[in-house]
């Protein structure tokens, strides 16, 4: 197989291919490395390719038997393997044990060939660390590819692997799909489990999954990594089905509800609104009820009610940085921690802050939210109001010249249809369902009921069928010409 022909197959391609003895897993690691090494300097995705990887071990015959994956620099952990979460207070960082999710990634077939960059703790949006430098969009290196999942997100899009690991505390997934033009599915809160180290990290808001390119291999990887552990705070209702069968089940007739007016204070540019436009149409044509709905509730209380949620997170993670700096021999200072990560744990020192102030904020926000959704199937918003936008600037963690209240105040505009969904559980979806005048990605997020990925799988399928995106391809691409 050339690395031209690699670049065009999905996950689920791979491993039929593998199936029938076309190609080895030994094959697909090299060519993944071939691809990483082509494209990685210009994007710098990857942080570590492993030495070993050609003799990495997964699962022969699972359903992802011989795909190459990447882990992220945060969250889920691989036994023996460095995660750093992109910080210098954790350089050199080792876990002794997996996570569930790498367990099942292994038993699967997939193939950890390295891990990708993150920005510092995965605080930002933007994937820019001091220690890992800026990643770049494969559409347009000038561009961030989103975070905190932007290593991910680019090196699918470069071609580089099919699928890769990601997490999403507040879009981490969504933001960096919709910038790359990939497909990024948060799951229903205790969909997948965190276990045996995160099963609720951060007040529940924190999810594992992946990103990449085709709605069958979401749907395979729900059925992969879906599942309760021991441990776990509670079990969420099971799917009727296989996720994979759900990609032959009729839609059904849905009632779904459109985002067209900005839930933040960032402004939904002109071609974004277009293309939720454009997929609400698409719905109507294909027989479902489309509805418009306003923001789901006041503006100023919104955002208060996100900046309550988001310092107490970060009053949690204030501790936990005080138990890696002990474990690392580290002091927490600006030779370790990023300027606005240092703020914002000076801040959270200071303040005083209840957590019943925090437990009361998200239950106002889930009633509000979960109000106003209720009556549809499905939602129907933007995922960024943007399209990708340039490096550094407001939104990067490696800025010495904001505080942190300004930090938070801009993270929490510009991903106001995000977050919201970590705090209410319900799962969401992002489709690169078109692209703007400059040639980037567009993202329209598809939001479904709690515990119904099987509806999104559905409309997620019916979406792509009618708007096929796999042809279109970033101007950075491993094997091209």
């Amino acid at each position: 197989m050339k690395l031209s022909e690699y670049v065009n197959y999905d996950a689920n391609g791979l491993a039929f291919l593998v199936r029938k003895g076309e190609v080895t897993p030994l094959e697909l690691a090299q060519l993944s490395r071939e691809a990483h090494d082509q494209v990685n300097p210009h994007i710098n995705a990857v942080i570590q390719f492993y030495e070993d990887a050609e003799s990495v071990a997964g699962a022969d015959g699972g359903p992802f038997h011989g795909v190459p994956f990447l882990r992220k620099d945060t969250g889920a952990a691989e036994a023996g393997r460095l995660q750093e979460n992109g910080s210098r207070l954790f350089k050199g960082y080792c876990p002794n044990k997996d996570s569930y999710f790498f367990r099942r990634a292994r038993e699967a077939g997939l193939r950890t060939l390295g891990r990708t960059t993150a920005p510092e703790l995965g605080t930002s949006g933007f994937t820019e660390s001091i220690l890992h430098g800026v990643t770049r969009n494969p559409w347009d290196l000038a561009r961030s590819a989103g975070g905190s999942s932007g290593g991910a997100a680019a090196a699918v899009a470069a071609g580089i692997i099919p699928i890769a690991h990601g997490s999403d505390g507040g879009g981490s997934i969504r933001i960096p799909a919709a910038w790359c033009g990939l497909v990024g599915l948060k799951p229903s809160r205790g969909r997948v489990s965190g276990g045996p180290d995160k099963q609720d990290a951060g007040f529940g808001l924190g999810y594992t999954f992946v990103l990449c390119r085709t709605v069958r291999d979401m749907a395979a990887a729900l059925d992969v990594f879906s599942g309760p552990h021991p441990g776990d705070p509670f079990i969420i209702v099971q799917p009727k089905r296989p996720y994979k069968e759900e990609l032959s089940q009729p839609t059904g007739k849905l009632r779904v509800g459109v985002a067209r007016t900005k839930w933040g204070d960032v402004e939904i540019e002109p071609e974004v609104l277009h293309a939720v436009n454009s997929t609400a149409a698409l719905l109507e044509e294909m027989g479902h009820v489309v509805t418009e709905v306003g923001p789901p509730c006041e503006p100023t209380e919104r955002k208060n009610l996100r900046m309550a949620i988001l310092l107490g997170r970060f009053n949690l993670s204030a501790s936990w940085l005080e138990s890696g700096a002990l474990a690392m021999g580290r002091a927490i200072n600006a030779d370790t921690l990023e300027p606005i990560n240092l703020k914002l744990y000076e801040h959270c020192r200071k303040a005083e802050f209840p957590h019943r102030d925090v437990n009361e904020a998200f239950r106002r926000l889930r009633f509000q939210i979960g109000e106003a959704i209720d009556p549809y199937d499905i939602l129907l918003t933007p995922t960024m109001p943007t399209v990708a936008l340039p490096h550094s600037g407001v939104y990067s963690t490696t800025n010495p010249t904001l505080s942190a209240h300004e930090f938070m105040e801009a993270n929490e505009a510009l991903y106001q249809f995000l977050g919201v969904f970590n705090v209410t559980g319900h799962p969401s979806v992002t489709l690169p369902m078109e692209h703007g005048h400059r040639g980037l990605p567009i993202g329209v997020q598809v939001v479904g009921r709690f515990g119904d990925e099987a509806n999104l799988v559905r409309v997620a399928r019916d979406l792509e069928e009618a708007r096929p995106w796999s042809r279109r391809r970033p101007n950075v691409l491993a094997g091209a010409a």
